[in-house]
């Protein structure tokens, strides 16, 4: 290729970068906004994170368009090849955690003045903390394309399952314990649904920074806690 066809081809590679990294702003954002609007029942704060979710819409899909069309322009091969496949593939995940943070902040505006004991909300918060600590942690390891701090967040997926698990208990403790609780209880669990579903795509952008760095793809089944409650299907 002629020089200014390598520095062209090193831009459209550059602005998907670039793109990718504001994706994972906004999504640490969105998530960190979701978890203190519900902490707080601040009901603008979630309505601002529920406003703010099209912005990811739209990135993802530029992301995408870019990325098919530098491969067919461009035939990349090696390191750049996978570079633009794990942009799609990081695009996606961080577009479904921002859907997921929307959801949150759903449940914060539907709950808007219901009784919120400190008590109940305390294992939301500790697994909301894991989660946002998990995504910043990945979306460092892809900026500096480090697979060791990826696989150590990888390694740590199993931690939010249980806490989950141990979360679901709990709340359903305090629903029959005392009937006032069930319909807070019940917004509680699927936002806790919610946030140990972004730990998951917190793995799964931890397993293509392997495959970008590498070429590589984990090959072992991701650590995960025993299941002890009937899975929630988040609306």
């Amino acid at each position: 290729m002629t020089d200014h066809t390598v520095r062209a081809y090193d831009d459209e590679l550059m602005e998907i970068g670039r793109k990718i990294t504001e994706m994972g702003g906004i999504a640490e954002t969105m998530l960190a906004n979701a978890i203190q609007s519900l902490v707080k029942g601040d009901t603008d704060l979630a309505q601002r994170v529920i406003a703010t979710d099209p912005k990811l819409d739209v990135l993802e899909r530029e992301i995408e368009e870019k990325a098919i069309l530098t491969i067919a322009r461009r035939q990349p091969m090696a390191i750049d090849l996978r570079a633009l496949v794990s942009a799609i593939r990081i695009a996606n995940d961080l577009e479904r955690i921002g859907d997921l943070a929307k959801n949150v902040g759903k449940r914060v505006v539907a709950i808007d003045g219901q009784f919120a004991p400190q008590k109940i909300v305390g294992g939301v918060i500790h697994i909301s903390d894991l989660a946002l600590d998990r995504l910043h942690r990945v979306l460092d390891a892809y900026a500096h394309r480090d697979v060791e701090a990826a696989m150590s967040v990888w390694n740590q997926d199993e931690e939010i399952d249980q806490l989950y698990n141990s979360l679901f208990r709990e709340l359903l403790t305090y629903m029959m314990e005392d009937p006032r609780n069930i319909g807070f209880c019940a917004h509680l669990l699927f936002s806790a649904k919610n946030i140990e579903r972004i730990g998951d795509h917190a793995t799964n952008i931890a397993e293509t920074i392997k495959y970008l760095v590498t070429g590589e793809t984990v090959v072992t089944d991701r650590p995960r806690a025993a299941d002890g409650y009937a899975p929630l299907q988040t609306p």
